[in-house]
Parts: C-alpha cells; sequence; structure tokens
C-alpha cells in the first residue's frame, strides 16, 4: 500500500528535497505552502516533468484555523497518513536587544507552534490507523544555540524538547516522532551569509563542506523506516562541532 506524505513547506529549499526523496519511493506527497503560490507552482510543475504528480495544499500553519482546514482537505481525498514532515520555517539574524517581541512570537509560531498544531491535528488519526511517523525538522542551533540568533536558536530547540516528549506520548500507539537536526545547509535561508562567514563555518565542520537539501532528505526517509527509532534527534550536519 502507498504511503501517505505531508510535507509543511515543502514547495522550497529542504522542503523540496525531502518531497522529493518521498516522490522517488513512490509515496503519495502533499506540498504544504503559505505565500508563494507562483513558486508552489513551479515546484508542482517541475515534479509533473519528472513524472510525479505531488498535491499543492495552501496554508499558514502557524494558523490553528488554517491548519484544520487544511488537513480537512487531506483526509477528505486520503484515508490515512502515514508521514508528517514538520518543515515549515524561517530565520532571524538579529542581536536581542533589536529583536521585538513580535519578532519572537512570529519565529516561535512558524518553527515551533506549526509542529504543534500540525501534529496535534493528525495524532488520532494514526493512532487510529495503527501507527504513524512524525519529523520535525530543527537546526543545529537549536542544540547549540546561534550568536544574533536567540530567537531562532530558542524556537529550534523548543522543538527538539517537544520532539523528545511528543515521543514519550505516542510511542504506545505504535506513532514514532524524531527529529532532524541540519547543520549549514546550502538553502536560501543562509544566502545573506558572505563569503568570509561561510568560510569560517566550514571551516568547523570535519567534513569540509555546507550539507545540501537532499543529505536532511536521506536523513527524514531513513527515520520513516526505522520502526524502532523514536525520540531522536538526528544531526546532519557533517560533524561540525557542538
Amino acid at each position: 500500500m502507498l504511503k501517505t506524505v505531508l510535507v509543511t513547506g515543502g514547495t522550497k529549499g529542504i522542503g523540496k528535497a525531502i518531497a522529493l526523496e518521498f516522490l522517488k519511493q513512490g509515496c503519495e506527497v502533499v506540498l504544504n505552502y503559505n505565500s508563494d503560490e507562483r513558486s508552489a507552482l513551479s515546484t508542482q510543475e517541475e515534479f509533473n516533468m519528472l513524472g510525479y504528480c505531488p498535491v499543492l495544499m495552501r496554508a499558514d500553519v502557524s494558523d490553528e484555523g488554517q491548519v484544520r482546514a487544511m488537513f480537512k482537505e487531506f483526509f477528505s481525498i486520503y484515508d490515512k497518513l502515514d508521514i508528517l514532515v514538520n518543515n515549515a520555517g524561517i530565520s532571524l539574524v538579529r542581536v536581542i536587544q533589536d529583536t521585538t517581541l513580535s519578532d519572537w512570537n512570529k519565529i516561535f509560531a512558524v518553527n515551533t507552534t506549526s509542529a504543534f498544531l500540525c501534529s496535534r491535528a493528525v495524532a488520532d488519526r494514526m493512532i487510529c490507523n495503527g501507527g504513524g511517523c512524525i519529523i520535525n525538522i530543527s537546526s543545529i542551533w537549536g542544540e547549540v544555540g546561534a550568536s544574533c540568533e536567540t530567537a531562532y536558536s530558542a524556537s529550534k530547540g523548543a522543538l527538539i524538547a517537544f520532539t523528545k516528549a511528543l515521543a514519550k506520548e505516542l510511542a504506545p500507539s505504535k506513532v514514532r516522532v524524531n527529529c532532524v537536526s541540519p547543520g549549514v545547509i546550502d538553502t536560501q535561508m543562509n544566502s545573506d551569509l558572505t563569503g568570509e562567514e561561510m568560510e569560517q563555518l566550514i571551516s568547523q565542520i570535519p567534513s569540509g563542506r555546507i550539507g545540501y537539501p537532499e543529505d536532511v532528505a536521506k536523513a527524514c526517509l531513513y527515520l520513516s523506516e526505522a520502526d524502532y527509532v523514536t525520540g531522536e534527534v538526528l544531526s546532519v550536519g557533517g560533524g561540525f562541532a557542538k
């Protein structure tokens, strides 16, 4: 039986690579996006040209009502959800003195609250279907912290704690919850780094290179298949020092 997968923030960067990895495995994949419809349609067309037919669903996953509506639509199409990937996220590079409460709340809403809302929305369905898999995309900064990224680091650290707690809660119902913690990945989120800043980061990576979205996607595939792994944080950072 084909597995069904929903990836939040699934039309760009890491989310796009994760979606493609599951499409290659023959899964039915739904790509969630929020505001960039042009990019979403472009990604869908790109996948169509490769022979895949993912479904697009638009929703701000930090909004409770929109999450509820998205999953109502999802379950009107599919009988079950096997794999939920909570990937939607935003970054903020700003010293704490210049970080407003609005900044802080927005970062937590997108990076952490969205995972809570989506996981809560599917938990009962996964339990009733005899199991499922939730994968949260955190960050190495959620493990070690990053200067000038307190809000981002805190939100991703909270996502790790959420993962560990929910894994214990849902494990008896055969729903596994794990976390992938990417290091420095070649995405638009890191495009504001100068060449010098990037070189400094790479110098701290034992593997000698930055990561690619495909590296994270492979980790997600592993966690989706590892039936005895739950509550774990899988770092994908080339040995980046913690």
